[in-house]
């Protein structure tokens, strides 16, 4: 199988032909978006394969390290490279032997076990394991979140051309959009999100819109950079409820026109 370097990593829609369904039969163009497997290999070991979108993937692949608990610090990666195959992409991620030492155990322990629903996980504390977060007494403006809400729908290119992709969008106290994101998966979106924001310096009265339901692993994922709100499109779980009560972080959902359901914390949302 050859491989070329993945310069370009904008392809991320296609523009086909289709036939309305109507009496003239008529044909058009319409905008699809790009899904792709793309496998994380680390240190040469294939670790895992995922349905993605190929744009931001440098990104994804840090993200997804750190919230996989594969790493704790960049400092952990060395170097990654994006590398295009005849059917799909690959990363190539070297990290340090500590840590690559630590991954093999992991997947060591999954040989000869079946049924495995949630890969890398031994016991039911594994995956619903309690997220470190500084505690603080952070305060949100609901002026600002509705205003942030309103740019995150505007910010979404991907989904404006497509109507087929999520996003994440990472906001400061005042509304401003700082990072946006955007995958066919909405797990995928958040790790592009987390993996950009990784170098920088982030205050805890930032937060994270996402244009998805709020499932446990959305509030596992926001709480790994230390935030204190997740603003979701649309509902949350009640485990997702449940986690962010318990971590002292604000959920919101069905977050639009101009009104949301604040499911915990509200005290921390003035204004």
């Amino acid at each position: 199988m050859t491989s070329e370097k993945l310069i370009q990593t904008s392809h991320y829609c296609q523009k086909v032909s289709i036939q309305k369904n109507n009496n003239s039969k008529e044909i058009t163009e319409e905008i699809l978006a790009e899904e792709t497997p793309v496998a994380i290999v680390y240190n040469g070991l294939s670790h895992v394969v995922m349905m993605a979108s190929p744009c931001d993937l440098e990104d994804f692949a840090k993200g997804f390290s750190i919230t996989e608990g594969i790493i704790k610090n960049l400092s952990d990666i060395y170097s990654i490279e994006v590398l295009k195959k005849d059917n799909g992409i690959e990363i190539n991620v070297e990290i340090s032997t500590e840590k690559f030492t630590h991954l093999k155990e992991i997947r060591r322990n999954l040989t000869g076990r079946t049924g495995c629903g949630l890969c890398g996980a031994e016991s039911l504390d594994q995956v619903l394991k309690i997220p470190k977060i500084r505690k603080n007494k952070t305060k949100f403006s609901s002026i600002c979140v509705l205003k942030a809400l309103k740019k995150f729908s505007n910010q979404q290119k991907i989904q404006k051309k497509t109507g087929a992709t999520h996003a994440s969008g990472l906001f400061d106290s005042e509304g401003n959009l700082v990072i946006l994101k955007e995958d066919v998966g909405r797990h995928n979106a958040l790790d592009k999100l987390i993996g950009a924001a990784s170098n920088l310096k982030i205050s805890n009265n930032y937060f994270v819109i996402t244009s998805s339901r709020a499932s446990y692993e959305m509030v596992q994922k926001v709480a790994y950079m230390n935030l204190k709100l997740l603003v979701a499109i649309s509902a949350p779980t009640a485990l997702a409820k449940r986690l962010a009560d318990k971590i002292d972080m604000t959920l919101i959902g069905f977050a639009r026109n101009n009104r949301y359901n604040c499911y915990t914390h509200p005290e921390q949302v003035i204004g």
